[in-house]
């Protein structure tokens, strides 16, 4: 694989929590957080000091897109965390050697690093899918859309802006928030967290993403991600 290839790649995932292009982070370092940890972020470990199993062992699905930008097999990548005890480690801890170990010509690498780090919490069993460092869990859906970005937020608006509840829930007063990059409609949701609605450009057209974090488990996140496929659907 060429430099240019591993530079120009991409996570394939079409629903990711999160999901910033590369080039663009502008969420917190933790991203996608880590299944439970010990007050000092390290997780969970036996009489042994051995990390206690965090869930079932997953495949992350954008493995084959680490493997493409970073030029390493992903067979390789366990092997580099293994030696270096990362399934007894923090997230940021090994979001660094994920980070030391990326490609000096690799565009965006703090974005991949974080991207390796969760998928070997995941293989390690340390994250469940969806869940953050607070043991809360996140879901996300997206939909490209032939507007600029202040008129996707303002086509969300129009048609789900005034809705008095999402799934039983509540929502809070909205805030519009606007950077340099995009632009944002954020409501609370009274007992299932947070929303975050982004509209970010791209090319002539904008992504819209919708981003809900907070909720108390797992059990409802395709319930979740298929109603906001369904709002996003209909504008």
């Amino acid at each position: 694989m060429s430099g240019a290839d591993r530079a120009s790649g991409e996570p394939e995932c079409s629903e990711r929590i999160g999901s910033d292009p590369p080039g663009t982070p502008e969420r917190d370092s933790d991203g996608d957080g880590t299944a439970e940890r010990d007050g000092d972020g390290t997780p969970e470990r036996d009489g042994n000091g051995t990390p206690e199993p965090g869930g079932n062992r997953t495949r992350a699905e954008n493995v084959p897109a680490i493997e493409r930008a970073s030029g390493r097999g992903w067979g390789e990548w366990v092997a580099l965390f293994e030696a270096r005890r990362a399934g007894a480690l923090g997230h940021g801890e090994i979001v660094r050697i994920a980070r030391s170990a990326m490609p000096a010509e690799l565009q965006n690498p703090d974005w991949w690093a974080q991207a390796t780090a969760i998928a070997y919490e995941q293989h390690a069993g340390l994250r469940v899918p969806g869940q953050s460092s607070r043991g809360d869990f996140r879901v996300s859906a997206s939909r490209t859309l032939p507007l600029d970005r202040d008129a996707a937020i303002e086509a969300w608006a129009a048609t789900h802006g005034a809705r008095t509840e999402h799934l039983g829930h509540t929502p809070g007063p909205p805030r519009r928030s606007r950077t340099e990059k995009r632009s944002f409609w954020r409501f609370a949701l009274d007992g299932a967290g947070r929303v975050e609605v982004s509209a970010t450009p791209k090319g002539e057209k904008t992504s819209l993403g919708v981003n809900h974090d907070g909720l108390a488990d797992g059990e409802r996140i395709e319930e979740w991600r298929a109603h906001w496929k369904s709002l996003l659907a209909e504008l």
